[in-house]
């Protein structure tokens, strides 16, 4: 629902803060196309997306080896698959670091959130697929990299709170002065990091597949996942379930069908909301 007022928007030169990051996953060449043509500016809200574009150095742009972006791990970080299986929303919902809505909130347990945040840098940054990283960072201190050609990488810190990053994005080029925690190293004493498991938490690994592949895949694996997502908070499916219906909707829809206008977005969402339901059906009835 967010898409074509944000669209009108930026047709009409505003400068976006943009914290809706469905608009570029899902129509990103077109959203970015209409930014270019209004004249406007789009300034990240997320707090990874904020991250980045507050350590680029927009001399140096050609020198980016890759951007890291940082993950919690949400509150399953060291559960095993067979205990996932059968947690709820109410147990998903309850974020470690982050006060956030409940689709963010289980987006971050499946590390959907996350797969959607790597195509959105994608479109943001003008990156490959390769140059986008993922690292578990528990304690959410270090909201995203910036890795350099030199072998300098810039990092931006901060407490948890949503607030820097949208006082960031509403004050640019300015900083405003904000009344939020600040960071007492002592007390922080230690940064800790881990390599995501792509197995437990397959979104990662879908999400590079639809970078690859590229065409109307990020429209379609957001798409399935919001079908996913409601049918989870519904009781109709399991956890993994949702990552699988994702899995089988991006692969029926590999068909090369393109991105390059809304009509084209619209359409693949639809079909691929079409064929969540339907996978999400044949689910129930093999319960």
């Amino acid at each position: 629902p967010g898409l074509e007022p944000t669209l009108a928007a930026a047709r009409r030169g505003a400068n976006i803060a943009l914290a809706n990051k469905e608009c570029l996953v899902s129509a990103g060449d077109v959203f970015l196309r209409a930014v270019a043509e209004g004249g406007g500016q789009l300034i990240p809200v997320d707090s990874e997306h904020s991250a980045i574009f507050q350590c680029l150095e927009p001399h140096n742009r050609k020198a980016i080896e890759r951007i890291v972006l940082t993950a919690s791990g949400g509150p399953f970080r060291t559960h095993s698959r067979e205990q996932m299986a059968g947690v709820t929303a109410d147990v998903a919902r309850a974020h470690p670091n982050w006060s956030m809505g409940l689709k963010v909130s289980i987006g971050s347990a499946s590390m959907f959130n996350k797969a959607l945040e790597m195509i959105e840098a994608k479109y943001l940054f003008d990156l490959s697929p390769d140059q986008i990283e993922v690292i578990v960072h528990p304690q959410s201190i270090i909201h995203s990299m910036v890795a350099y050609t030199d072998g300098s990488v810039m990092a931006q810190l901060g407490c948890p709170d949503m607030r820097t990053a949208i006082a960031y994005a509403l004050t640019y080029p300015a900083r405003g002065d904000i009344d939020v925690e600040r960071l007492d190293f002592a007390k922080l004493a230690r940064l800790d990091f881990e390599a995501p498991d792509e197995v437990r938490f397959p979104a990662l690994r879908l999400a590079r597949t639809a970078l690859q592949r590229g065409g109307a895949q990020g429209a379609v694996l957001n798409a399935a996942d919001e079908a996913a997502y409601h049918a989870f908070v519904d009781g109709q499916i399991g956890f993994l379930d949702m990552a699988d219906i994702v899995e089988i909707v991006m692969d029926r829809m590999n068909d090369g069908r393109t991105a390059q206008t809304i009509e084209d977005v619209l359409a693949a969402d639809a079909q691929a909301r079409t064929y969540a339901q339907e996978t999400i059906l044949n689910k129930q009835k093999a319960a």
